[in-house]
């Protein structure tokens, strides 16, 4: 008897239960929650990029390729200037600083537009449906 119980108590187990689906449509895209998501996307990218250029630039410094390209440089053009001078660690910093503020800006222009531009369609084509599962 017991081992009729046991049974099935592992036939009910194996039993999986019934994955229930839900389909939504995205019909509307809120313009500031864009605006805050790409500002926050274009600010971690921004840094990231900011760091990623002074980790190649110390890189590149520590393995003296900077310096065979300055010595190249000066036999190119003469011994009176250096590219040392011109690509030095202020002047490298100050560039990667600039350009991460110019990606922040049109980072989040481009996430305004794109949830302009996504929202104007919607009325036309209706938007994306989504299917979700409960598994």
């Amino acid at each position: 008897m017991s081992n009729s119980v046991a049974d099935k108590l592992a036939r009910k187990t194996r039993r999986k239960a019934p994955a229930k689906q839900v389909r939504l449509k995205l019909v509307f895209v809120d313009f500031w929650s864009a605006v805050k998501f790409s500002f926050l996307v274009s600010v971690c990218l921004s840094i990231v990029g900011v760091v990623a250029t002074v980790l190649i630039y110390t890189v590149l410094l520590s393995t003296q390729v900077l310096a065979k390209l300055d010595e190249l440089f000066m036999d190119i053009v003469g011994g009176e200037q250096s590219l040392m001078s011109m690509i030095g660690f202020p002047q490298v910093f100050g560039f990667a600083v600039v350009v991460g503020i110019l990606n922040i800006i049109v980072g989040t222009a481009i996430g305004a537009v794109a949830a302009l531009i996504y929202n104007l369609l919607v009325r036309v084509m209706g938007g994306f449906q989504l299917g979700f599962t409960s598994n």
